[in-house]
Parts: C-alpha cells; sequence; structure tokens
C-alpha cells in the first residue's frame, strides 16, 4: 500500500535550497521520493549541497539565481522544468532579515527584504502557475513565519514582519484562485529555528526567544521540513489555504 506521504514520481523546485531550512526541505523532499532542484543566488553552496546530496543518494539540480532580481525568476522555474521535466512541487523558502528600527530602515534594505521575501514568492508563483495548469495541478508551499501574526522582540524587523504578514495572505488569495486548477497553495509559519539567520546563541535574545517558548527550544530545520513534505503531498489533498505554525507553542501564549 503506498503511503500518501510518497512524493515518489513527482519533482519539487525549493528556492533557497542551498542552506538552512531551505536545504532541509529539500533533502526531506527527496527523502519522500522527489526528485528535487533547488535556486541560490551562490554557485559554490548550490554546488556543495548538490555534491552532498550525491553522497546521499540523491541527483539535486542546481540552478543559481538571484530572487532579489525579478528578472532571473521566469529562467530559474523554466530551468526546473526543463532540468526535471516538469515541477509538480514549488517551495518559495528564499528569505532574508535585518534587525533595525523602523525608523531607522533604510530605502536598500526594505526594498530588498520585500523583493526576496514578497515579490520573488509571487512572481516564482506566476512562473510556475501555467505549467502546473497545464500538467493538471500541482503543489505550492510557502514559508511565511510566526513574525507574520506576532511582533518579535527585542529586536525590531519590521520589514520582515510586513513581508510575512503578506505572504500569508497571498497563499489564501492564490490558493482561493487556483483551486479550480487544482493547484493547492498552502504555507507553514516556522518560530524561532536555528538557522544562519537567528543569533539563538546571543544572550539578550534568550528570554523571548528560548525561555518564552513553551517548549524552551528552538526547532532544527529537520522539524520544518516535515511540514513541507506533507503539505506537498497527497495526504493534504484537501488542504489549501492554510497556515500550518511551528512555533514551539510560542503563539499559543
Amino acid at each position: 500500500m503506498t503511503s500518501p506521504l510518497s512524493l515518489a514520481g513527482k519533482t519539487a523546485l525549493v528556492t533557497g535550497g542551498n542552506r538552512g531550512l531551505g536545504k532541509a526541505e529539500a533533502f526531506g523532499l527527496a527523502q519522500a521520493g522527489a526528485r528535487v532542484a533547488i535556486a541560490g543566488r551562490s554557485a559554490e553552496r548550490n554546488a556543495a549541497v548538490a555534491a552532498e546530496a550525491k553522497a546521499a543518494g540523491f541527483d539535486f539540480l542546481a540552478i543559481q539565481a538571484d530572487l532579489a532580481d525579478r528578472s532571473q525568476i521566469g529562467p530559474m522555474v523554466a530551468e526546473a522544468i526543463t532540468g526535471l521535466g516538469r515541477v509538480d512541487i514549488l517551495v518559495n523558502n528564499a528569505g532574508v532579515c535585518y534587525h533595525r528600527p523602523a525608523a531607522e530602515v533604510p530605502d536598500a534594505e526594505w526594498d530588498e527584504v520585500l523583493a526576496i521575501n514578497l515579490t520573488a514568492v509571487f512572481k516564482s508563483c506566476v512562473a510556475v502557475y501555467p505549467h502546473m495548469r497545464e500538467i493538471g495541478g500541482g503543489a505550492i508551499v510557502n514559508i511565511g513565519s510566526m513574525s507574520g501574526f506576532i511582533v518579535n522582540r527585542p529586536q525590531w524587523q519590521p520589514a520582515y514582519n510586513a513581508s510575512k504578514a503578506a505572504v500569508h495572505h497571498l497563499t489564501k488569495s492564490l490558493a482561493v484562485e487556483w483551486a479550480p486548477d487544482n493547484i493547492r497553495v498552502n504555507a507553514v509559519a516556522p518560530g524561532y529555528v536555528r538557522t544562519d539567520m537567528s543569533p539563538l546563541d546571543r544572550p539578550e535574545f534568550r528570554q523571548r526567544w528560548i525561555d518564552d517558548v513553551p517548549q524552551a527550544r528552538a526547532a532544527a530545520p529537520q522539524e520544518i521540513a516535515p511540514a513541507v513534505v506533507y503539505l506537498a503531498s497527497p495526504a493534504a489533498s484537501f488542504i489549501t489555504g492554510s497556515v500550518l505554525v511551528l512555533d514551539g507553542g510560542y503563539t499559543a501564549v
């Protein structure tokens, strides 16, 4: 009996798949049976992750793309379709965050965060949409954040928070619009995860970032990846427009 979580015969494109959470998601999808393409701006990191995947028995397609440049998004999706033969699953993972009080955020920084965290998500979805419609459907999983629901402390990150709140509502908007095309669009909203982007070991952050979490810890990237696999899989066939929160209970208190 085939597991409803199996992705055998499916293909997936993961943006920002060459480090941290995106890398864990790419490996999680591959372990579930999917053939995977990763996209990132660093060719060196892409190659290193592809080599690591090869050693684990997986054949990752590495695509160099800078998602801050919207002109590179269409070609990225086209390269994934050509290299994999089709794209059944899109995981919009690439993201960036800066800690800065609102009154001190420079225009360039605001523009970069919104370009990568929101515009690239929208453009990637729109780029893959005609293909998914043509092949009879697909699954899109956007990486949001609990920061789309709450305001993080003690650091301030208004651009990031705004971008993730927008991703959540964009997810719902596309899910409703594209449901007739059998394209499911969902999001996950992680809490604090131990990645390069989260300075969890800084003592000034411990009370809010660790002690205030009911589970009293941060997540490992490998604890978020299975939720992405689930939402991409047939097991979630009646789920669209949802934002799944994985935060150790942080937003429940």
